[in-house]
């Protein structure tokens, strides 16, 4: 047996790309808790719905997912129903800015304690 982390993730992985054995699982799983295939369907919908960035379709899943078990995901989804449409409309992203925070943050906590602010300064100019 699995344990619940890494039943998800086969629940929600590429079928092509699970062993016999995971897949196996995957089929007795959803053949046994027909709750659970609705919810592992909906979430793989949710994870292509984002990945072709298709606002259209965001209410008629938000919809089904009030159903299930991922009702109160859904209900946290819908209090920023206008966000997660503009994060799906727009082509911009704050990734490359989230990248640049992080690795600052790293800088900063190798550094905890040996040196001021003057050497954290140098060593995140000159790395760039």
């Amino acid at each position: 047996m699995p344990s619940s982390r890494r039943a998800a993730r086969l629940l929600t992985s590429d079928p092509t790309t699970l062993s016999r054995a995971d897949r196996r699982f995957v089929d007795t799983v959803r053949a046994i808790a027909p709750s659970i295939r609705e919810v592992a369907d909906l979430i793989n919908d949710f994870g292509k719905l984002l990945r072709r960035q298709s606002a259209r379709s965001l209410a008629a899943w938000l919809e089904a997912a009030s159903a299930t078990a991922l009702r109160n995901f859904a209900q946290g989804l819908a209090a920023n129903l206008d966000a997660l449409q503009a994060a799906l409309q727009e082509p911009w992203s704050n990734g490359p800015v989230e990248g640049q925070i992080n690795r600052l943050k790293l800088i900063k906590r190798q550094m905890f304690g040996r040196a001021k602010f003057d050497l954290l300064r140098q060593r995140v100019l000159c790395t760039t």
